[in-house]
């Protein structure tokens, strides 16, 4: 979804800095792009470009948690149960420094239930203008799908609700909202 928004945005002439995980998506072309393996490099790129854009898109956590310990050579296998400790990762979109007054937050509820509640609850949380939420406890929509439906959620308290169409489709669609949310920032 967020190669998506930023094709739309690059179609409608914005200026697009993408940061992104590995993914096996083209860069679109001429977005500025910015790769991060790790959580911890995603924030430092999120954080190096967010006092200087008008709308911050954040598709998708990177995850809610990593290896306590990392390790340089492959854990052998061996008899018993392996345990791997976990952390939880940093919240990056609530860790910003974010200093720039006029900025559109967008944040994404990616849930597998409670879908309302869930992005109510983040909408708050993190000071967004918007929550984009989306149902992955399905197979045809979401991760790993071309299409997707959405629920939008906005700090006005409005919600409107996207049926399954394209990405590219609903790109579309909420560039235009995060272009109407800059104009009355």
């Amino acid at each position: 979804m967020g190669y998506a928004i930023a094709q739309a945005a690059l179609d409608a002439k914005h200026e697009v800095v993408l940061v992104s995980g590995p993914v096996c998506l083209p860069t679109p072309e001429g977005a500025e792009m910015v790769r991060a393996m790790t959580s911890d490099e995603m924030f430092s790129a999120v954080q190096q470009h967010v006092n200087d854009v008008d709308c911050l898109v954040m598709c998708a956590a990177v995850a809610d948690f990593k290896p306590a310990q990392y390790c340089e050579h492959k854990i052998k296998k061996h008899d018993g149960l392996a345990q791997i400790a976990l952390i939880p990762t940093r919240d990056i979109l609530s860790s910003l420094q974010i200093s720039k007054k006029k900025i559109v937050i967008v944040g994404f509820a990616a849930e597998t239930n409670f879908l309302a509640e869930n992005a109510q609850k983040k909408l708050r949380e993190k000071s967004c203008d918007l929550i984009v939420g989306n149902d992955v406890s399905g197979m045809d929509t979401g991760f790993e799908s071309d299409d997707n439906e959405l629920v939008l959620f906005f700090r006005n308290g409005e919600t409107r609700r996207f049926p399954r169409e394209s990405k590219t489709g609903l790109a579309k669609k909420l560039l235009k909202i995060f272009e109407q949310l800059a104009e009355n920032c």
